[in-house]
């Protein structure tokens, strides 16, 4: 049996590399276009494609699909070729509102097997929704670091997950994570952390003082082995400070190479904190 579940993965690995940058940006493109048009006949979807909107399985063209209007500018795409997934933080409008939306696509074999998606309309949603400052993505994530820079693609994810240590530890500075002088943290369209964060004490993201997240659980999302970014999915669990029962559900992009944490950017909502992603 294992032969055979070896070939089937070594066949599945090759379909989602047929598929390049150019050919996963594409279908992100092609999702946002049939979902202002509302028209999900025209994405090709695999036969056995699932879609979710913050957590629970729907049809496609319920949720987000039956009302979105426009996309804004701000768009931030986070390719992984060798997993075929392409994921996407995105400012959309629906009925003429600012909308932050997170996409995750799978494609195999040139058709969309899975489509998660996560919703934040508003700050009662996301605890903070600054979508002013989401005009554009930062150079910092854009950047495209030298060949040299770059980590393999484990030790990416290595330096990715000391920030979520940090936070079950409740310290950055207790388990030594690897940022940057002059690494920042934007939440939701603030900066929360590093150069241009107002509140005292948090200029510097290692030293800030953080809460203490001992439920804390993550899943690697994407790796973009090209532009140097990781991708964690990460529940925060329940720390009494989003409503009984609640916690942050997160999509954090990581920005790495040259062996440090350079810029971390969030997308983020608050959910029940066993509502699970709805893709355990």
């Amino acid at each position: 049996m294992r032969p055979v579940f070896l070939f089937l993965l070594a066949v599945l690995t090759a379909a989602a590399a047929n598929c390049d940058r150019a050919c996963l940006a594409g279908f992100v493109t092609r999702y946002l276009d049939a979902m202002v048009a509302h028209n999900p006949a025209a994405l090709p979807l695999s036969a056995n494609a699932r879609f979710t909107e913050n957590g629970h399985t729907m049809r496609l063209g319920e949720g987000l699909w039956k009302d979105a209007s426009r996309v804004r500018p701000y768009r931030l795409d986070i390719l992984d070729t060798r997993e075929g997934i392409a994921a996407s933080q995105v400012v959309v409008e629906e009925s003429a509102a600012p909308v932050l939306l997170v996409l995750r696509l799978k494609v195999v074999g040139g058709s969309i097997a899975e489509a998660e998606t996560m919703v934040t309309r508003n700050r009662n949603e996301g605890a903070i929704f600054s979508f002013d400052a989401l005009e554009a993505p930062r150079k910092e994530m854009t950047f495209v670091p030298d060949r040299s820079q770059l980590a393999t693609r484990g030790e990416a994810v290595r330096l990715a997950t000391f920030y979520p240590a940090g936070l079950k530890a409740g310290s950055f500075v207790q388990v030594d994570a690897p940022f940057a002088s002059d690494a920042y943290r934007v939440e939701n369209g603030r900066i929360t952390a590093g150069p241009g964060c107002a509140r005292a004490g948090c200029e510097n993201i290692k030293t800030q003082r953080i809460l203490k997240h001992p439920a804390l659980t993550y899943k690697v999302a994407a790796v973009d082995e090209d532009r140097g970014i990781v991708l964690l999915r990460m529940n925060f669990g329940d720390t009494g400070s989003y409503g009984p029962g609640n916690a942050l559900y997160v999509w954090e992009a990581f920005k790495v190479y040259g062996g440090e944490i350079h810029a971390v950017e969030a997308f983020m909502r608050v959910m029940p904190a066993n509502a699970g992603w709805g893709w355990e």
